[in-house]
């Protein structure tokens, strides 16, 4: 396995984060090829450095002795078996944190099967309801489909979500909520995606209930003309695609909240303010894992 930054990390939703922060543990590489990919330094540049199975363990616990509420394993799915090796080490080792899978959703059914168990709390994105839209933008025509029987069995896992809150006094003097099992579902609004996600909610709450828990972000960050951002091939795949060179509007991101405020929908995260800054990109590649300043 390789790794590319390791250390708590404050911007997932709250119930991720709490107070302390989520023990965020950044996988190096993609199973997609998202030509406007915001972590591009290490989904196709191969940044990081190379685990075992016994040191990711340790790094569970290094992040644990920092205060993370939680192991969030972002970008693991090329690295499935490794992982789950750390997670059966670690709780032989009475580790009892949750662990959290933060996923693309590209996922095979029988991968996310065998997860079964071990994983306390699924993140996955949900990109596109259009194969021709996740062709043009991801390479990935099929992503509709695999993302659907993907998300079936994170939720047939785990159906129900539950939650602790911390006192007061563990929290600044503020209680925290923080989630101990179940799945949110994430979709990232791009410029002129406001049809997308539209479907993609109305998809993810007929199939699952007003009770589905979603999160709906606006955090687009366009990186084109940002210095050094990207490689050149990078840069030269998003050229012919001038509708990803600008931010979301605030217009565009309100319509999707409408429309789940019409739909009735229970448990939808939104955010607030502007967060599409190159700042929230977390820095690669990483320098020393066990560092709670990266």
């Amino acid at each position: 396995m390789r790794i590319s930054r390791a250390a708590l990390h404050y911007w997932e939703e709250p119930c991720i984060s709490g107070a302390n922060g989520s023990g965020a543990i950044f996988f190096t590489g993609c199973n997609l090829r998202c030509i406007y990919c915001q972590n591009a330094a290490i989904s196709e540049n191969g940044t990081g450095r190379e685990v075992s199975a016994e040191e990711l363990c340790d790094i569970f616990f290094d992040l644990k002795s920092k205060g993370a509420h939680n192991i969030n394993l972002v970008t693991p799915s090329h690295f499935t078996p490794g992982i789950k090796k750390a997670i059966l080490l670690a709780k032989e080792r009475g580790f009892d944190l949750p662990f959290v899978y933060n996923t693309s959703a590209y996922e095979t059914v029988d991968a996310v099967r065998s997860l079964d168990g071990l994983i306390d709390i699924y993140l996955p994105d949900f990109k596109y309801m259009d194969p021709g839209m996740a062709a043009l933008y991801s390479h990935a025509s099929d992503y509709p489909e695999v993302a659907k029987a993907a998300v079936d069995e994170m939720i047939r896992q785990i159906p129900f979500a539950t939650f602790t809150s911390l006192p007061a006094s563990s929290a600044a003097g503020e209680e925290v909520t923080l989630m101990k099992k179940g799945v949110i579902i994430r979709h990232l609004l791009l410029p002129l995606g406001v049809k997308n996600a539209i479907a993609v909610i109305d998809y993810l709450s007929g199939r699952y209930g007003k009770d589905v828990c979603l999160s709906l972000m606006s955090q687009y960050t366009p990186l084109y003309d940002v210095p050094n951002a990207l490689s050149k091939a990078q840069k030269k795949r998003l050229a012919p695609f001038p509708e990803l060179h600008r931010k979301v509007t605030k217009r565009e991101y309100n319509k999707i909240v409408q429309h789940c405020m019409d739909a009735g929908l229970n448990n939808v995260f939104i955010q607030e303010g502007d967060v599409a800054k190159e700042s929230f990109i977390p820095q690669f590649p990483l320098r020393e894992h066990s560092s709670s300043q990266d």
